[in-house]
């Protein structure tokens, strides 16, 4: 099969940081789905594995978590699919990665793809959506339609994470949502999706909110830049308020925030299927929720950009992007 991949860790415009390869087809094993990749995008730990992991000796890494394919064969055991099915899912970081004609894929973390987007459009939704549901729901512990009253603050609005936590907030909780944009086109990108207000994360942000009329808030969603923005965070929240991180930062120092007695909350969606937990499914299931809210109307596909078809030139150029930290939504490609 045809796959995209690399043999060492190399800055992007390096001719052999990715590479145009030739493999195996994967096998499904017991609960796997083997799915005729269709459409994939591009995420940060993209960027983030390829610069920093080195693969065996002799042996190509593929990457790729997030991916909406056909259901070609089933593995043993496999309860919820069958051939055909049309799915998406992002995958987990201990198997290789979707940026093939074949993947396997544990069934527990996919779902049917939304019927109302084409590959491409939901091809950009399943690991942002799992990060943002988790973070919003398990990590923050939010009700479903509760948060009356409380204020959410959303740094870094206009990313992938942010373009669909914004909307899960407004469509699912009653939390004033403000976002972080810093150029004129993310900030309306933002309040498209719903946000209640857009704050400059290129200024100090307890100033921000301040000037706004909105003043501390109860809960945080830090998506990037954490170290650059942590103690503009601190002065922001309310005594008792909550931080959620999603981002890699080289030391974390969690003292400041004792004083207001702030509770920190790591979110890292590949660890249900990384460490196959007890609630593993959960991926799944809130991959199937989210789809009929996108069905519904409620919830829009967060892709951008699309960059044509699955090639390791056209997954360089999607890499760039990312790196220049100056991508909003999300970028996809579709087909061989």
């Amino acid at each position: 099969m045809k796959a995209i991949g690399y043999y060492q860790p190399l800055p992007i415009d390096n001719a052999e940081s990715l590479q145009d390869i030739e493999l195996p087809a994967p096998v499904a094993g017991p609960r796997d789905l083997l799915v005729r990749v269709k459409a994939v995008s591009v995420n940060p730990v993209d960027t983030k594995v390829r610069k920093n992991a080195a693969p065996e000796a002799g042996q190509a890494k593929v990457l790729g978590w997030d991916a909406v394919g056909i259901v070609e064969a089933i593995g043993s055991g496999v309860e919820n699919f069958k051939v055909g099915d049309r799915v998406y899912y992002a995958g987990s970081i201990i198997r290789p990665g979707a940026n093939s004609e074949l993947h396997a894929v544990d069934e527990r973390i996919a779902a049917i793809a939304p019927k109302s987007l084409d590959d491409a459009q939901a091809a950009a939704l399943p690991l942002t959506t799992i990060t943002a549901y988790e973070l919003l729901f398990d990590r923050l512990q939010v009700p479903k339609g509760g948060g009356a009253g409380q204020t959410l603050l959303i740094t870094g609005g206009a990313g992938g994470v942010g373009s669909i936590l914004i909307q899960l907030a407004r469509q699912l909780t009653q939390l004033r949502v403000i976002a972080t944009a810093s150029r004129p086109e993310t900030r309306e990108w933002c309040l498209a999706l719903g946000a209640h207000a857009v704050i400059d994360h290129s200024k100090p942000l307890a100033a921000e909110l301040k000037a706004a009329g909105i003043g501390e808030v109860d809960m945080v969603a830090s998506l990037t830049q954490t170290d650059q923005h942590y103690a503009q965070i601190i002065e922001s929240l309310k005594p008792q308020g909550q931080l959620a991180v999603i981002d890699d930062m080289k030391v974390l120092d969690a003292m400041p925030l004792k004083t207001k007695c702030i509770s920190l909350h790591w979110e890292m969606m590949f660890a249900r299927s990384r460490f196959t937990t007890p609630d593993i499914a959960e991926q799944g299931a809130l991959l199937a929720e989210v789809a009929a809210l996108v069905d519904a109307g409620r919830i829009r596909t967060t892709a951008n950009a699309s960059f044509g078809t699955i090639n390791a030139a056209n997954l360089k150029k999607a890499h760039a992007l990312i790196e220049s930290g100056k991508a909003q939504g999300k970028v996809v490609l579709a087909g061989f």
